[in-house]
């Protein structure tokens, strides 16, 4: 799942439902306890959000995120901030599954139907992954 060697890097993610960029930027810097800044503002952690259609209709950049911090655990917990879930790219190279993070804190991975529009990838028909990339549901570490 998503939490190999954490690095300095980008994140990519989609929400389950309709969520300004404060809302998703205060549930960011109280999961890594820094602050959040848009994009284009100076800051530790910039943070770009955007709208787009589909079951996962906003989609979050995370630039400079942390270092010592695992992906799939920060979403995690931004997901029981929302109390939403939070969709992240797996570390297959399966281009339809993909982690999701519940609003429980539950790491699991799923397929997902994606098509590019010009807004940006909607992301729709989230399904449990069956078969030969199922590994089982797991909470997130605290």
């Amino acid at each position: 799942m998503a939490d190999g060697d954490p690095t300095t890097a980008l994140w990519n993610w989609a929400v389950a439902g309709h969520f300004d960029a404060d809302r998703i930027r205060g549930a960011i810097a109280g999961t890594l306890e820094r602050s959040v800044v848009p994009l284009g503002d100076d800051g530790a952690v910039l943070c770009d959000v955007y709208p787009v259609g589909g079951d996962f209709p906003t989609l979050v950049d995370v630039y400079l995120a942390p270092a010592g911090v695992v992906e799939a655990h920060a979403a995690s917990a931004v997901a029981v901030r929302l109390g939403a879930a939070v969709l992240l790219p797996d570390d297959s190279l399966n281009p339809s599954r993909y982690v999701c993070a519940e609003p429980d804190g539950t790491l699991s991975l799923v397929h997902v139907d994606e098509t590019e529009t010009d807004d940006g990838p909607e992301r729709r028909n989230a399904r449990p992954c069956t078969g030969e990339c199922q590994e089982p549901r797991r909470p997130a570490a605290a």
